[in-house]
């Protein structure tokens, strides 16, 4: 008889409280988690309250394609715990570009009807949204996203990086940058065209080097669940050599859950065991560190 397991999909267990309120640098609460059949995903205020009640009373929404965009958008304003960046994702900008040949995954993008608008005028929408709306606070997430694209879409992928550097310079806004497989030709755009004075990888996931060149370049740095995972020790070097008013801390929720609850649903109150994470491999109090990571947020985003 076949035994399967079963993956365990519930909600991890909240976190012992942080010792000083931090925020989250990069969520998606307009995302639902993947969630047993028939558990509805919770609603916003509940998890705002919940990321709260453990030192997690702000946070970044961020919204990377047009539908997700105008609901940070509207989020934003009613909500004084968020501050939102919009920007077309670079996976979503090969599709209103018209790419469809599969990337390295061998996947094929398949199309929304949304998308024949083209990538311009996708672009300029999120323009209008960030000069429209004074609590967007960042272009992003852009960048490029080598994994998922084929010769078409990353040429699209570049020339909408393109655009949301520039549009951040314009507004005066943070840029937070997608870098997946893609290290040297986000870092080859950057020196191309100047990146804006707050520029944040967001889910940072290179080595010590380029943590090393961002800080010289003076950019930030976020972690994610990623740099608790055992498998990860050239991260921790990364986080270690990055000075700590260069590090932020995220979820990136629903996505990336920080061990031990890997492939469990993540959401912004588990920020507390990444933020645990990074005060151990940098061997500080872990007051100390949230503080510091408080600081630089509001450095970077603004008070909320």
């Amino acid at each position: 008889m076949s035994h399967r397991r079963v993956r365990d999909r519930s909600w991890p267990p909240d976190p012992e409280p942080l010792p000083f309120d931090v925020v989250d640098n990069h969520t998606h609460l307009d995302s639902p988690a993947e969630l047993p059949a028939g558990q509805a995903p919770p609603a916003l205020a509940d998890q705002l309250a919940r990321a709260a009640a453990v030192g997690v009373p702000r946070m970044v929404q961020i919204g990377c394609d047009l539908e997700a965009a105008r609901w940070t958008d509207r989020v934003v304003r009613e909500h004084p715990a968020l501050l939102g960046g919009v920007a077309i994702h670079p996976n979503e900008a090969t599709l209103f570009a018209g790419a469809r040949e599969a990337g390295p995954d061998g996947l094929v993008p398949a199309p929304r009807p949304e998308h024949a608008r083209g990538l311009d005028a996708a672009i300029a929408e999120i323009a209008d949204l960030a000069r429209g709306n004074d609590r967007i606070r960042a272009i992003g997430e852009t960048g490029l996203d080598l994994f998922r694209s084929g010769p078409d879409g990353r040429a699209a992928q570049v020339a909408s990086f393109r655009a949301h550097i520039a549009l951040a310079k314009e507004l005066d806004l943070v840029l937070q940058i997608h870098d997946r497989d893609a290290h040297a030709e986000v870092l080859e755009v950057l020196e191309r065209d100047g990146a804006p004075e707050r520029t944040v990888f967001h889910c940072f996931s290179g080595d010590a080097e380029l943590a090393g060149l961002a800080a010289r370049r003076g950019w930030y740095l976020s972690f994610a669940g990623p740099v608790t995972f055992a498998t990860n020790a050239g991260l921790r070097d990364a986080l270690r050599v990055t000075p700590l008013d260069r590090v932020l801390v995220e979820t990136d929720a629903p996505y990336l859950t920080p061990h031990p609850y890997r492939g469990r649903p993540n959401a912004p109150y588990l920020v507390p065991v990444t933020m645990r994470a990074i005060a151990a491999a940098r061997e500080i109090d872990l007051e100390d560190a949230c503080r510091a990571v408080a600081a630089t947020s509001e450095a970077v985003y603004g008070p909320w």
